[in-house]
């Protein structure tokens, strides 16, 4: 049943209006150099920077909705 609200389509939205706020932020921060021009790009840091936030989000919106379902349920 977690598996079936990690990919609902809510699930699925929300997470990624928060991977790409936060990881725009992290990438700001943790590639600055490289943003501007100093040091080249970490291509691998930049996508799992905007991937964490992704995994965490749908991870807590799944988890709250089968809590809900389990409380309305009982």
């Amino acid at each position: 049943m977690f598996w079936q609200f990690v990919f609902e389509k809510k699930t699925v939205k929300r997470a990624l209006k928060v991977a790409l706020v936060v990881g725009t932020i992290l990438v700001t921060i943790n590639q600055w150099q490289a943003l501007t021009g100093d040091v080249p790009l970490d291509i691998i840091k930049v996508i799992l920077t905007y991937i964490v936030p992704y995994c965490v989000s749908s991870y807590s919106t799944a988890t709250a909705l089968q809590e809900q379902q389990n409380s309305s349920g009982e």
